[in-house]
């Protein structure tokens, strides 16, 4: 079902033939680039948090990890992710396929800034065997994104 949400939004964008589904996993940051044939920061993971008793998103490049302290100047909280059980019922989409297409309404969506080194990226798709390819333009206007943000350490 999360599949078709996420089918549904990007419908509305015409992008649906950057779809790809696969026969293996691509739950994971390194089951996906293998899946897809790309290098893993090229993966558009998408991280679920809780922030002010809200659900958030921040979409990071695969490699990147979040950084705390600039979490915390960011949002003003400690950074806590939400469980894994508690995901789909938050978010929208299980874990392993989540990502910032056909979320719930309340979800508030954030692009980190280790993305824009990339210009084509690969975010899931809703499933744990599905992705998208896009460009950063095209993340930008199918994630209905609040804002940009850095809050990821740096790449080495």
């Amino acid at each position: 079902m999360s599949l078709r949400k996420a089918k549904a939004h990007i419908q509305k964008y015409g992008l649906e033939n950057n779809i790809m589904e696969f026969s293996v996993s691509s739950a994971t940051v390194e089951e996906a680039a293998k899946a897809i044939g790309c290098k893993n920061e090229e993966i558009a993971k998408t991280l679920s948090f809780i922030v002010d008793n809200k659900p958030i998103l921040i979409v990071v490049s695969g490699s990147s990890k979040i950084d705390n302290a600039k979490y915390k100047i960011e949002f003003h909280s400690k950074a806590k992710m939400i469980p894994a059980d508690d995901v789909e019922k938050l978010i929208g989409h299980a874990v392993g396929g989540v990502c910032p297409f056909g979320v719930n309404e309340n979800v508030d969506i954030y692009l980190d800034n280790s993305l824009k080194q990339f210009e084509i990226i690969y975010p899931a798709c809703g499933s744990s065997n599905s992705a998208i390819k896009l460009t950063i333009d095209e993340l930008e206007k199918m994630s209905n994104y609040k804002k940009w943000v850095d809050v990821c350490k740096i790449d080495q």
